[in-house]
């Protein structure tokens, strides 16, 4: 008889569950496209690695110090997949539109910056991240990080 495998944190992905989950991103998209950023929100566009068609979502762009960078609570999404496989992207809050290459952080590094976003975004991701609060321990944090995707955004070359 065969053991059951723990499933790969890596590979963890959350599903969007309800339509609050669409109405809420479509109202934060819309709202950012006419230029009203909530705490940070922006347009996230990337080429699709399969149809090669621009995707769009709204993101939360986290600024530390002088560095920025996007984390992904709910795991491994489509645009996370997009983004490892194009490298660049835009950012847009309004008409303003930046294109950016996304450096993937290392696990090791993202607990700090999880932290950072649950201090911010807590609220908003609560549900989607399994328990995991600002004040969370360094080791619960740095369990969960595998499963938690961090980009680094630098300006495109």
């Amino acid at each position: 008889m065969t053991q059951p495998t723990t499933p790969d944190p890596a590979a963890r992905y959350v599903r969007p569950t309800d339509r609050m989950d669409a109405w809420f991103n479509a109202a934060v998209r819309w709202l950012t496209e006419h230029g009203v950023s909530l705490l940070g929100s922006r347009v996230l566009t990337v080429r699709g690695r399969r149809s090669g068609l621009p995707r769009s979502t709204p993101v939360n762009l986290l600024t530390r110090g002088d560095e920025r960078f996007l984390v992904a609570p709910r795991g491994n999404t489509e645009w996370v997949r997009n983004v490892r496989a194009a490298g660049e992207a835009e950012l847009r809050v309004g008409r303003r539109v930046e294109r950016v290459r996304l450096v993937e952080v290392p696990v090791a590094e993202r607990p700090a910056v999880i932290r950072v976003y649950l201090e911010r975004w807590g609220w908003e991701v609560g549900r989607f991240v399994e328990g995991l609060t600002k004040d969370s321990t360094d080791a619960e944090l740095a369990a969960a990080a595998p499963g938690f995707p961090v980009f680094r955004v630098a300006a495109a070359a």
